[in-house]
């Protein structure tokens, strides 16, 4: 180690030495032991120093499974909170400071560039992140985390829609929309296919053919867009080619697989289609798409709040129960809520007071330790979490 780094590490062990012993960081460590009663950690301090501190933790580096980030959007703006207000609102006269979106341009992405890059140090390799951001600043964050993560592990751009149309008086369309940057650390990342819940009505006109054990179902095609040249898909089966510019959406094997299980429709003119049953249907759900409808809560208990149902999405898809999960902008706490309901770890990082007793209040039954610098929270799941 140089002597730059060794000065440096020392500094960040001088500044948190209440809670990270040089024998291990273990007051931290034993927080996100396998015991099942331990919930996570709350960290108040600047969020790049309790990231470097983590690194230097073997327990939690390279352990991270999820992370999800809401940071400033470089608006230029100050966030206030006030009791005798219902809703918290943005730019309000009076009221308590949340925190102060001041950056923006290049200081702004400089500040994020340095936040992610310490962030994808601690993930898991089969780990994955979610940055939730708006418009006028994400095609630059895009660019940052193509570069930290690669273009190769981007996953999506999720359109979130955030509120009701709205009818302002402006140049230009509503914007009722800001979008998550979904990335793996690498193409391993865990993925657990959470689906959306449909129904079908017994008069859904979709599936109105009848089978003889009395199940209802309707049938797509075969065939899909796109020619395959040398692929099996490509080949005859049948003595039957796909129509031109399209291929089987199945190797001839399978195809010859369904029809025995009774799985494929023959019309009298011998097109053969595919049995799709109502009540698969309904078991199996139907895949969700990259443009999420959760809007903003009416209620907020603090500025910029996130919709707790959709934090219990991603949690849910990108997570196993156990995983830690990490929040560095965790204001009021609501993606450290939905881990604790789902059974997982979790580590959250705010340097606002405000934000700190917001999460607090939502996540009661902690154990509280305090430094100048920075508030140590470990709390315990004690069937009253979340």
């Amino acid at each position: 180690m140089s002597a730059k780094s060794h000065h440096k590490k020392q500094r960040y062990y001088a500044r948190w030495k209440h809670y990270f012993p040089r024998d291990g960081n273990a007051i931290y460590s034993s927080s996100l032991a396998a015991s099942p009663e331990v919930g996570g950690l709350l960290i108040q301090g600047d969020n790049l120093d309790a990231l470097q501190m983590l690194r230097d933790n073997p327990n939690v580096c390279g352990k991270i499974r999820l992370v999800y980030i809401d940071p400033p959007f470089g608006t230029r703006q100050i966030f206030t909170i006030a009791e005798h207000r219902i809703a918290t609102i943005s730019r309000g006269n009076g009221g308590e400071v949340a925190y102060r979106d001041s950056l923006f341009g290049q200081a702004y992405l400089g500040f994020l560039k340095a936040r992610l890059q310490a962030i994808r140090e601690i993930m898991a390799d089969d780990g994955s992140i979610y940055v939730h951001i708006d418009c006028k600043v994400g095609h630059y964050v895009k660019c940052l985390m193509d570069e930290i993560f690669g273009a190769e592990n981007f996953i999506n751009d999720i359109t979130r829609i955030k509120c009701n149309p709205k009818n302002f008086n402006r140049k230009g369309y509503g914007n009722i929309k800001d979008i998550i940057l979904f990335y793996g650390k690498t193409r391993r990342f865990v993925w657990n296919d959470v689906r959306q819940p449909i129904e079908v009505s017994i008069g859904d006109e979709r599936f109105r053919a009848v089978d003889s054990d009395g199940r209802r179902y309707t049938t797509t095609p075969l065939h899909a867009p796109g020619e395959t040249v040398n692929g099996a898909t490509g080949k005859p089966w049948r003595e039957l080619r796909p129509p031109a510019g399209r291929h089987w959406r199945y190797p001839p094997s399978t195809l010859e697989e369904l029809d025995k299980k009774g799985l494929i429709e023959w019309s009298s003119t011998g097109n053969p289609r595919k049995k799709i049953y109502a009540d698969e249907v309904v078991r199996a759900g139907i895949k969700i798409q990259d443009v999420w409808v959760f809007k903003d809560p009416q209620n907020p208990k603090y500025p910029t709040e996130k919709n707790l149902e959709m934090l219990k999405l991603i949690v849910s898809n990108s997570s196993r129960p156990g995983d830690v999960v990490l929040d560095a902008f965790c204001g009021s706490g609501t993606t450290l809520v939905a881990a604790s309901e789902l059974g997982r770890k979790w580590i959250g990082i705010d340097d606002s007071q405000v934000a700190i007793g917001t999460v607090k209040r939502r996540l009661p039954g902690g154990v509280f330790m305090y430094s100048h610098h920075v508030e140590l929270e470990r709390c315990r799941l004690n069937g009253q979490v979340g």
